[in-house]
């Protein structure tokens, strides 16, 4: 038998014939002296690992999941209601949640109100400050009202000790004040590094579970909005918040992006002020605008999660004096509005190319879903006829290439949500076509002067 090719490494080698062992090549068994085919032989190398089962106690066995029982991990509320409807009604014991958000944003703030509102509720709160010293979290605590005896604070970056301090105050709610900046012995590198987050985020949530203690971890987020850190600490917590806000307003927004205990379409409001965080349960009134109507004002009804909105919309043309017209918008999309002006004129009959066009909502909101194309075309009909719309109508829907008004998603319930607030005129995809919802809407406007109203 003629022998194999012979290989380019250097290994253990056996015999097919008689089964003997080289470490080198020959064309010959050294052993049988027989030709044969020579293949690689594996050796052990006594790296080979087993587990051992098991037998876990009566309190751990698996049991059917219809006997289990849920009653004694009731929801608790935080103290603030908003944060409460994101979290789906409260918060679980025993839960790992990870707030998010951009630096100065007011997750400090936030939290401290969840703290002492939770304090003053009758549970002892530990809140474990890794940033700031003590003395700086009092004196934001006296500034925003959030001093209470059950609030006890800490300031370390260590997380042996701060897991001490859960062991002396035995409390009932585990804030820390931030994850990237806490370390523990038991991984190298410094705080923030990717083996000392997964470390800290992990350890604490065994302590979570196992202690039946809510934890609250800040998190902080890289330059382009990401949770920074490992992806793994999203996947370990069971809840991951967002806290959003433009620095040009004092609204804020806490949105779910992750909850295994409830929905991921609810969104918190809320408002900075000089004393501190205020929580916004009816926003209506922070995006409309004051007095009569004036020409190229719309209202829209904006779903932000499972909560509806009325949004201004507020629009201005004038006649252009450069050969290429301005598009200036702020708080709505810029390619939708270039499109709503080009079916406006095409569709519509309202010319606006040689217009300067400027679109914005009003109290800094961001209004980008397609639900705005009908409100931003009402509007901005509205400024180059000067017609000022009623303040009961509000206008709702999406305007496709061909002219065509297409209904929006849960549309009843932003037709409720119009209706509880007074909005008794809902223009939306029952109108057909944009010159169809036109009409409608100069069916019910007013002129501003004297004249006949033109036809759309």
């Amino acid at each position: 038998m003629a022998a194999s090719r012979r290989p380019t490494q250097t290994a253990p080698y056996r015999c097919t014939e008689c089964g003997w062992t080289t470490i080198k090549w020959v064309g010959r068994c050294g052993e049988c002296q027989q030709w044969g085919t020579v293949v690689e032989a594996s050796e052990s190398t006594g790296l080979v690992r087993s587990v051992t089962p098991v037998s876990p106690g009566a309190a751990r066995a698996a049991r059917p999941i219809t006997s289990i029982d849920t009653t004694d991990a009731p929801r608790r509320t935080s103290g603030v209601g908003e944060f409460d409807r994101v979290l789906g009604g409260g918060v679980v014991p025993g839960a790992a949640i990870l707030l998010s958000g951009e630096p100065g944003v007011g997750k400090s703030t936030l939290l401290l109100e969840v703290a002492a509102q939770s304090a003053k509720a009758g549970r002892r709160v530990l809140y474990a400050s890794a940033e700031e010293s003590t003395a700086q979290v009092r004196l934001r605590a006296e500034r925003t009202g959030a001093l209470h005896d059950e609030l006890y604070l800490a300031s370390e970056t260590d997380l042996a000790t701060i897991l001490g301090h859960v062991d002396e105050v035995r409390p009932d709610l585990l804030i820390v004040d931030s994850v990237q900046t806490v370390a523990s012995s038991l991984s190298e590198g410094m705080a923030g590094h990717p083996s000392q987050v997964r470390e800290v985020a992990s350890t604490l949530i065994r302590v979570a579970k196992e202690r039946g203690l809510p934890v609250i971890i800040v998190g902080h987020v890289t330059k382009d909005g990401s949770i920074a850190g490992p992806r793994i600490l999203e996947h370990l917590v069971d809840v991951v918040c967002h806290f959003e806000g433009d620095r040009q307003t004092s609204l804020r927004f806490v949105r779910a992006l992750k909850n295994r205990f409830g929905p991921t379409d609810e969104v918190g409001c809320f408002d900075m002020t000089g004393a501190g965080i205020a929580e916004v349960p009816d926003p209506s009134a922070l995006f409309l605008g004051h007095g009569s109507p004036e020409p190229g004002t719309c209202v829209a009804i904006a779903l932000e999660g499972r909560r509806a909105m009325p949004v201004e919309v507020q629009a201005l043309t004038i006649t252009a004096t450069s050969p290429n017209p301005r598009r200036i918008v702020n708080g709505v999309d810029a390619a939708r509005v270039a499109m709503v002006l080009a079916v406006l004129e095409k569709r519509g009959g309202i010319k606006t190319s040689d217009k300067d066009v400027y679109v914005s909502t009003v109290g800094g909101v961001r209004f980008t879903e397609p639900a705005a194309d009908l409100a931003i075309a009402v509007a901005v009909a509205g400024a180059v006829t000067n017609e000022s719309t009623p303040k009961t109508l509000a206008a709702v829907g999406e305007l496709s290439l061909a002219g065509e008004v297409r209904p929006v998603t849960q549309a009843a319930q932003r037709r409720s949500e119009a209706a509880r607030l007074g909005y008794t005129d809902v223009i939306d995809g029952r109108s057909g076509t944009l010159r169809g919802a036109l009409n409608d809407v100069r069916a019910r406007v007013r002129p501003v002067r004297g004249g006949d109203i033109p036809e759309f």
